[in-house]
């Protein structure tokens, strides 16, 4: 079965985006898919910023990524961009690291203005690192949220209706990518031309 790492960008171990996070992990799980968790905030500081891949913590969760088959990316937007603590890991990833990977990005934010912070701040980022495919984005503004059942934040029935779709999507592509093709030796750089 494949595997899939699921990557927080927030600052927070309660926010609305790790709630996001957790409602695509869950549905994944309960398809029999094997969802790592990876909390960026959880790495030493000083390391993450220095893009430190000899510190232990570092070098494990980019072994982690480069491990997994597919990545679950979450992340707040912050004035019209991703999170400062996703760029700092990515930073650090080898340039092609997702490669062969299925990727799924997801924010949350303060209103739909913020939407497009995924497919214009992120996307291009994502896409450098030569991803088999990222599927649609999924933006949550957080006036789309209401309470659960269990009294957690989720996002309204429409929200949530949309996160389910690509979610599912994220599994037919991560299904229909042959494993030779996720776990292909990485590409030599192009020469320019």
């Amino acid at each position: 079965m494949p595997t899939i790492l699921a990557v927080s960008g927030s600052p927070s171990p309660s926010s609305f985006t790790q709630e996001v996070l957790g409602l695509a992990a869950r549905r994944l799980r309960g398809r029999g898919h094997p969802v790592d968790t990876l909390p960026v905030r959880e790495l030493p500081p000083a390391a993450l910023l220095a893009a430190d891949t000899e510190d232990p913590a570092v070098r494990d969760a980019v072994d982690r990524l480069i491990a997994a088959d597919a990545v679950l990316l979450a992340t707040p937007v912050y004035k019209a961009a991703y999170s400062g603590l996703l760029k700092a890991f990515l930073d650090l990833l080898p340039q092609y690291a997702l490669e062969g990977k299925v990727v799924m990005p997801l924010a949350s934010g303060g209103s739909m203005a913020h939407a497009l912070a995924v497919d214009y701040g992120l996307r291009p980022v994502l896409a450098s690192m030569r991803p088999v495919a990222i599927t649609d984005a999924v933006f949550v503004p957080s006036d789309a949220a209401v309470r659960g059942p269990d009294g957690r934040r989720e996002p309204d029935p429409l929200t949530r209706a949309r996160l389910d779709d690509v979610t599912d999507r994220f599994e037919e592509l991560l299904t229909a990518v042959a494993p030779a093709e996720r776990h292909a030796e990485p590409a030599a750089p192009r020469a320019a031309a």
